[in-house]
């Protein structure tokens, strides 16, 4: 018996992808009675909804009164899909296409393993098919994040253990929501896919990556400032509320470290005012009571250890949109070693 898969697809003035990503929908092979689509739009001002109300008429659609973030949006399909008792959901962004078999493979994969309790598709770049977009993302130790593999020439693989899976196109079974919960309702977007791949990890469940389960993406690097304010102050909520206080201690060098150094390029790159919300955020006694109720929660529930999780991290960072020679040849280097010391010292 098939699994029921609830496909949930969080759309902000996405009239220009929403078509095609739905359109490709139409020719999976995973059994019809098994699946439903929820498109989740945040108040699109464009005309994506009246698009899929005009084209796709049996898509579930759920009109926001406010703009909920990737992380609102899709905590309602998870909600949705507890009350409808679906077995999985497939998170599914509305600049992608599938291919028909994308669905069946995940799914297969992720009933291999009752340990499973996240699968990542191979997202390949849908101008440049030939190249890759994710094949699993990577972790930095003081919480930066990065796909894995982009823009490399795709290649045969196997199905493997990967750090977090893209939020792009990612299928998660229910019980794992469950077990460690859904996005972090505070960060709205970015790294909320990074968090709960981490927590994921920390509750005793693998994420893996199915190569066979393809879906493209046609990614933009974005460079608003309001992103860099999102990704800054989450990255720091992660550190903070996932690992142990000793961890956060010995990495406290290290992170004054890559704050000094994410001020200066703020200074020159024109979102310093961003940066500055991000350090007035920390000063509100409401943002640490909030953190410190996640924290209980998240701890209470790991199944390893700082030290197995610090395994799966990286001391590097790879932004393969962003080259900078003090990053290569300064940054890296200081907290590669940095790192590596980390991983000798932690035994907790």
């Amino acid at each position: 018996m098939s699994k029921k898969v609830l496909i949930i697809i969080v759309s902000y003035n996405s009239s220009d992808y929403i078509g095609d990503c739905l359109s490709s929908l139409e020719n999976i092979v995973y059994p019809k009675d098994d699946f439903r689509i929820l498109v989740v739009d945040n108040r699109s001002t464009d005309n994506s909804v009246e698009i899929i109300k005009k084209n796709f008429s049996e898509i579930e659609l759920f009109e926001s009164q406010a703009n909920l973030g990737f992380v609102g949006g899709n905590n309602f399909g998870f909600k949705y899909a507890i009350q409808n008792n679906f077995d999985y959901v497939y998170l599914l962004n509305p600049d992608t296409a599938v291919t028909p078999g994308f669905l069946d493979q995940v799914v297969k994969l992720a009933e291999s393993n009752q340990k499973i309790g996240a699968v990542q598709s191979k997202l390949l770049l849908y101008h440049d098919q030939g190249l890759i977009n994710s094949i699993g993302n990577e972790i930095h130790f003081l919480g930066l994040a990065f796909a894995g593999g982009y823009k490399q020439p795709d290649y045969p693989m196997i199905p493997k253990e990967i750090t977090y899976p893209s939020g792009a196109s990612v299928l998660i079974k229910v019980s794992a929501l469950k077990g460690v919960g859904f996005f972090n309702d505070e960060f709205f977007m970015y790294h909320e896919d990074t968090d709960l791949g981490w927590r994921l990890w920390l509750g005793g469940y693998k994420v893996m990556l199915s190569p066979e389960s393809v879906v493209y993406h046609k990614y933009e690097f974005s460079r608003n400032q309001q992103k860099y304010y999102y990704m800054e102050r989450n990255r720091r909520l992660m550190i903070l509320q996932n690992y142990k206080i000793g961890t956060i201690i010995l990495i406290l060098p290290a992170c004054v470290l890559m704050g000094l150094a994410m001020f200066i390029y703020s200074l020159f790159s024109g979102w310093a005012w961003q940066n500055l919300k991000v350090y007035w955020y920390f000063f509100q006694p409401s943002s640490w009571i909030k953190l410190f109720k996640t924290r209980k929660q998240i701890r209470k529930k790991c199944k390893i250890t700082d030290r197995e999780m610090l395994t799966r991290f990286v001391g590097r960072v790879e932004f393969h949109d962003f080259g900078n020679p003090i990053l290569k040849y300064v940054v890296n280097p200081i907290f590669s070693l940095y790192f590596w010391l980390l991983k000798k010292i932690i035994v907790w």
